[in-house]
């Protein structure tokens, strides 16, 4: 399925990926030039009216990388809204916090390995929601 996106978002995307955070530069450490069992993830990708911190369209799957700010309950709201359009669109999100990332990359690491391994294993469609857990 193709997805897509609001074109005004690109600019913004753009900036967004000119300033990330540490925790994104750390991850995007491991996820960039098809690290990740040889998928291509890209930074700051627009799709629908969003924008996902790591995408990767083959996998279906958007990754997350949550600061502190997401844990007050109107950003909490968005982010429940975002994943349920996303979902809508059979993209998978993960969500990390930024404290995950900086002091336990390897089991998030070992996380989206457990995701690739069981789209893989799902004849390379994306798992069900619940699979996720």
């Amino acid at each position: 399925m193709k997805i897509k996106y609001n074109p005004k978002l690109k600019e913004y995307a753009r900036q967004l990926r000119n300033n990330s955070t540490k925790s994104e530069i750390r991850l995007w450490q491991k996820l960039k030039r098809n690290q990740m069992y040889g998928y291509d993830f890209h930074r700051q990708k627009p799709i629908d009216e969003y924008i996902v911190d790591f995408f990767c369209n083959k996998l279906q799957l958007a990754i997350e990388c949550d600061g502190y700010s997401h844990e007050i309950i109107e950003v909490w709201k968005k982010d429940v809204k975002k994943t349920k359009r996303l979902n809508q669109l059979d993209v998978r999100v993960l969500r990390f916090s930024d404290y995950q990332i900086m002091n336990d990359l390897e089991n998030v690491i070992r996380h989206i390995e457990d995701y690739i391994l069981k789209f893989e294993a799902n004849g390379f469609t994306p798992p069900s929601i619940e699979d996720l857990d």
